[in-house]
């Protein structure tokens, strides 16, 4: 098995063509991801120059708790600091070139559009919105503008990923019959009771909108097509989650008759990983969609087996890179938000289906 060309610059950034630029950001949300992960890879000091962003800096706060946005703003040296009312007036627009829209999935639409409105570039959050009709204003919103639009599925810019589907593209497994993805954990205990994600209207759904894409954006992004149908059930045996699904398992069937099983839980032993079947050997990645990760690759081609773990990489600093590398270079990223209509358009399918106990044809739910 000849994996040189794929291994020999394992974490090299295949997409970068430019050497220098600076894209400002405003982060539009200062939730726990955004204060714990965001901040720290694009706006401070996260443990070394492989942590840090090279063409984006954060330049202005959007938050709708101004103790929080200062204490904030002080932390990280950021100047401008907006409420939302602010924001949406335009006040402060001169600070940034692009936002970070971060928050409830059903309130993207509203900041990415404002953002839109102001001529500014949107690095919105997964899964893009609540319903594909709102990912779909969304993404006429910013074609409109004329700006940038990538949603932010991390693990299509992780180097592990990337390589996976440079060794499927060039058949290294054969041709792909079937993939396997989870994303699992005791997601919301750090949340309590009144979080947005318990909210159905905020939320859109439970693990499947919050965990499950992950595997369900992978297998596209790997096989490099859409499902055609879904097949699915959802589960809430625990009262606190009533109106949002607690656990989700859900098949799709592709074009060429290619499977994909995925499994998402709200309350379940923490695990994240994929795995990819093919007419001639199989790949796995360990962990695949955790933040912050060091994934494993693992590949069987007939009696051989390699295991190849790469030097860690920051996803979150490798995702803003990408996104202000693309606005650098007008360049459309590959999580846009066509890519991620096509993502709310299996959701709905998978929770239509396991509504109504029957196969689904994705776009069947369309309005």
């Amino acid at each position: 098995m000849d994996l040189d060309a794929h291994f020999e610059e394992f974490a090299a950034r295949d997409w970068q063509t430019a050497e220098e630029g600076t894209v400002r950001v405003a982060l539009v949300g200062l939730g726990e991801f955004a204060r714990d992960h965001v901040l720290p890879a694009v706006a401070g000091d996260a443990g070394g120059p492989t942590d840090r962003t090279s063409f984006c800096e954060v330049t202005a706060l959007v938050s709708g708790s101004p103790e929080k946005a200062e204490s904030v703003a002080d932390e990280y040296g950021v100047e401008t600091v907006l409420d939302y009312d602010e924001f949406e007036a335009g006040e402060g627009v001169d600070a940034f070139d692009a936002v970070y829209v971060a928050g409830p999935n059903a309130l993207h639409l509203d900041y990415a559009r404002t953002a839109a409105d102001h001529g500014k570039h949107v690095l919105c959050e997964k899964p893009i919105e609540a319903s594909a009709d709102r990912a779909r204003e969304m993404v006429r919103a910013c074609e409109d503008a004329g700006v940038t639009l990538m949603v932010g599925y991390r693990p299509q810019v992780e180097p592990a990923t990337r390589r996976l589907r440079g060794l499927i593209r060039d058949g290294a497994l054969g041709d792909p019959v079937a993939f396997h993805g989870w994303f699992t954990g005791h997601i919301l205990e750090q949340g309590g009771p009144d979080q947005w994600r318990l909210d159905p209207d905020l939320a859109g759904g439970g693990a499947l909108m919050d965990v499950g894409v992950y595997p369900l954006n992978a297998v596209r992004f790997l096989f490099g097509s859409d499902p055609v149908a879904a097949q699915a059930t959802t589960s809430t045996p625990d009262a606190e989650f009533e109106g949002v699904d607690e656990h989700v398992a859900f098949q799709l069937e592709f074009p060429e008759g290619e499977t994909a099983s995925c499994t998402a839980s709200y309350r379940a032993q923490d695990d994240d990983r994929l795995r990819v079947v093919g007419t001639e050997g199989q790949a796995a990645l360990n962990p695949a969609f955790n933040s912050e990760i060091n994934p494993t690759l693992t590949l069987e081609v007939g009696d051989e087996r390699v295991e190849y773990t790469g030097p860690y990489v920051n996803e979150v600093a490798e995702e803003f890179d990408y996104f202000a590398h693309c606005v650098l270079t007008d360049t459309r990223p590959e999580p846009d938000g066509r890519d991620s209509v096509a993502d709310m358009e299996a959701v709905e399918a998978i929770y239509e289906s396991a509504e109504t106990g029957r196969q689904v044809e994705v776009g069947e739910t369309e309005s």
